[in-house]
């Protein structure tokens, strides 16, 4: 497996793992069980591990695709970009996720602002998340470009039929 192949089998878990973990802790929150919080705790922190993986293949897969038809450098470079910040949002999550459990584990009277804290800091990571899925998929999907050439209607040559 080549490093454009690792990318996409890791890419995804950082995005989808970060939509799940923040309905959990705010679940955690509502139910107010630490159980359920550090749940979602671990999956941030899975999240900032495999969005580690994601940069560390990123580089590879591009060298792989950028001079491709209808990719180019310019949409990589977009994506990359945006994935530089999400990478930092997820690490910085994951931080704020093992004081979570540790300041739960310890029934510390803090926890309950971290749980807050890692919310509005997950919505921020969901926002960011879904711009490098939109981006990332605008790579090779030139389908779900915004603006793209590709995306006009060409009518077909018509033939005229023969009266048989």
């Amino acid at each position: 497996m080549n490093d454009a192949h690792w990318h996409l089998v890791v890419n995804h878990f950082p995005i989808i793992g970060t939509i799940l973990a923040l309905g959990i802790l705010i679940a955690g929150l509502f139910l107010k069980n630490n159980s359920v919080k550090n749940t979602a705790y671990a999956l941030f922190i899975v999240a900032a591990i495999f969005a580690a993986f994601s940069m560390a293949t990123g580089e590879g897969a591009e060298e792989m695709v950028e001079d491709m038809p209808t990719i180019g450098k310019r949409i990589i470079h977009e994506h990359e970009e945006i994935a530089e910040k999400l990478a930092i949002v997820l690490y910085l999550l994951g931080g704020i996720s093992v004081l979570g459990i540790i300041l739960n584990l310890k029934n510390h009277a803090k926890a309950k602002f971290i749980s807050i804290v890692a919310v509005i800091v997950g919505i921020g990571a969901v926002y960011v998340a879904q711009l490098v899925g939109t981006s990332g998929g605008e790579i090779r999907h030139t389908e779900i470009r915004a603006t793209n050439e590709n995306n006009a209607i060409v009518p077909e040559k018509s033939t005229p039929l023969k009266d048989e």
